[in-house]
């Protein structure tokens, strides 16, 4: 299926690895020039030469940064001439009990997972809605749906954004310009975040980490870990031209984990 992007730009936050390089890949394999973010410059580079070889045609441009911050947004988007796609991303927030989180670990949570896709949305969207066409897609988690005990700061956080991503979508000089925001909530994912989740449980457990991660995965129906790749296929649906009818949805992506019917 032609998408029928070829052509635009694309932001995509934190695409140096994981979900964010995965749904950067599927873009460009879709001819959409991209400007990647990530904090650290020399993953950020080694993504970029990937990319560029994948489509040589396409423009790869990198703003190594912190996307939480003023500057490093103003960076990320100085670096696109306009922003057709935004893809928003950020490593979760650090597990606990809430007991042990002071105002300035909420304070950060907040400011990664929530007020950052704000500012970039509330940064794009409306030149978006001028020229006909835009799509933001918000890599979430699955623990919007399901909550996880000690992902409390996520938890919190990334439900927020959920919440203002409902009432934004459903403007009408947005969605009626064809301008969609929607978010993917991935599930477990085989990444360098839950890898190193399963070797601090491997040290903690004295278990070897291919044997906690098979474990996890027989927890799955689909009985394995999500690859990257297909969630950035998914993140290119959403931001296809087919995709206009699609908007203030929370997609879940987890081989089948959710037990729920909604």
């Amino acid at each position: 299926m032609d998408m029928g992007i070829a052509g635009k730009w694309a932001l995509v936050c934190a695409a140096s690895k994981g979900l964010g390089k995965g749904c950067a890949k599927a873009l460009v394999g879709e001819g959409v020039n991209v400007v990647i973010n990530a904090r650290g410059a020399e993953a950020l580079e080694a993504t970029a030469a990937e990319l560029r070889a994948l489509h040589p045609k396409v423009q790869v441009r990198t703003v190594a940064g912190d996307i939480a911050t003023a500057a490093g947004r103003a960076a990320a988007l100085a670096a696109l001439p306009q922003v057709d796609i935004l893809v928003n991303n950020a490593g979760g927030p650090p597990p606990g009990d809430f007991r042990d989180w002071d105002r300035e670990a909420w304070i950060k949570a907040l400011e990664a997972n929530m007020l950052t896709p704000i500012e970039l949305m509330k940064a794009t969207v409306d030149a978006m809605a001028e020229r006909g066409f835009g799509r933001v897609v918000n890599i979430t988690s699955g623990a919007v749906k399901a909550p996880i005990e000690n992902l409390g700061l996520s938890n919190g956080a990334r439900s927020g954004l959920t919440g203002f991503v409902a009432g934004l979508s459903r403007q009408r000089r947005l969605a009626g310009r064809n301008v969609t925001i929607n978010n993917l909530l991935p599930g477990a994912f085989d990444t360098d975040r839950i890898r190193k989740t399963m070797e601090a449980a491997a040290q903690r457990t004295g278990q070897a980490m291919e044997a906690l991660v098979a474990q996890r995965a027989q927890t799955i129906p689909a009985q394995r870990l999500g690859q990257a790749d297909e969630f950035g296929a998914a993140c290119a649906f959403l931001c296809s031209a087919h995709a206009g009818y699609l908007t203030g949805q929370n997609i879940l992506i987890d081989g089948g984990a959710y037990p729920g019917a909604f």
